[in-house]
């Protein structure tokens, strides 16, 4: 079975995520704050690192429930920075509770997240035909409109590298290279399914 190369010779849980979760396309709210925050916890570190929290991660910030998440005070701010099970930044963590705000709003004026990020591609996802994990780039200009517009709406750690990251991650790009044996199944998934 041929994989995108950087799912290769890792741990089970990263050939797991690459196998079932990126690059499917995302349209639950909860899911998608989830992973805006995770890909934003990222900056700076591996994927690895984090996905290895995820399960912290959700712990701590109650499921990723973002109205939760919105009332979080100072106080659990010291808490959370001392549990080792998430990146204890405190520009990470506040940045998550001051994303989740900006989150609700956006909820507010669209319906839905989901409604609103999917918008920067006309509803349906990007299919890139890519050949080489080397021919991936790092950001696109849908991307760098997405994260325009999300850093004039208030939110943090929202840069184009960290939202095309996240725009693959949810299946708003499908970037599995086309020899990746993922590739033709997510193409093919849509809005339904």
């Amino acid at each position: 079975m041929v994989r995108c190369n950087w799912a290769e010779g890792v741990s089970p849980n990263y050939v797991e995520y690459h196998d079932e979760e990126w690059g499917v396309p995302v349209y639950d709210d909860r899911v998608q704050f989830e992973f805006l925050i995770l890909e934003g916890a990222q900056a700076g570190l591996s994927w690895s690192t984090i996905l290895n929290k995820r399960d912290g991660y959700r712990d701590a910030f109650a499921d990723f429930d973002v109205l939760k998440v919105a009332r979080f005070t100072k106080k659990r701010v010291e808490k959370l920075l001392l549990n080792p099970a998430i990146v204890r930044n405190r520009l990470k963590v506040e940045s998550t509770i001051s994303n989740a705000k900006a989150f609700l709003e956006v909820q507010k004026e669209f319906g839905s997240f989901s409604d609103y990020i999917w918008g920067f591609v006309d509803g349906k996802p990007l299919q890139n035909r890519y050949k080489k994990v080397a021919d991936i780039p790092a950001t696109s200009c849908e991307s760098d409109a997405l994260s325009k517009d999300l850093k004039k709406r208030g939110f943090k750690f929202v840069g184009s590298t960290i939202i095309y990251a996240h725009m693959q991650a949810t299946g708003l790009v499908n970037d599995h290279v086309v020899g990746c044996f993922r590739h033709k199944h997510c193409a093919k998934l849509t809005k339904t399914e």
